[in-house]
């Protein structure tokens, strides 16, 4: 029942920043829809395990967002200085990281936050080990670092 709540809190949550609108109609018409589709959840008899992985514990999903709107920010900031500074400043890299996480909606979050994040671009995934491209050498190393395979492992954890 606590992955149902969950489930409801972020369609919730999506409806109200997508609509940006409190008109009683738009919130009746999104109240209907999350209705609609928990009863489609509900009504599916069998659950696979890749369903519910990185919606609980949803209090942890804020602030993986708030901390990944920060980097897509801070990465944008660095694309557009070395779009003004010119071919010298660019060091374009492929290179391997590894993946930390259980299951594979969480490694597929993993690779879209990559891609999502200006300068690199998740290439491949194949098992635990992603393939990126990089902008630059910087770029590279900081996600060699770890820091976003830590804060997506952590979203699955129970």
């Amino acid at each position: 029942m606590s992955k149902i709540f969950g489930f409801v809190l972020i369609l919730a949550s999506f409806w109200l920043i997508s609509s940006g609108m409190f008109k009683p109609l738009l919130l009746t018409f999104g109240a209907i829809s999350i209705v609609i589709v928990i009863a489609l959840i509900m009504r599916m008899k069998s659950k696979d395990a890749e369903s519910y992985p990185i919606i609980m514990p949803a209090w942890r999903l804020p602030g993986y967002l708030l901390w990944m709107i920060g980097q897509i920010v801070v990465s944008n900031i660095d694309v557009a200085k070395r779009v003004w500074l010119g071919k010298s400043s660019i060091s374009p890299t492929i290179f391997t990281v590894r993946a930390t996480q259980k299951t594979d909606v969480a490694k597929v979050l993993y690779a879209n936050s990559i891609t999502m994040t200006p300068g690199t671009v998740t290439l491949s995934v194949r098992e635990d080990v992603l393939e990126v491209h990089a902008l630059t050498k910087a770029a590279a190393e900081e996600l060699k670092k770890g820091e976003m395979d830590r804060r997506v492992t952590a979203l699955e954890a129970a």
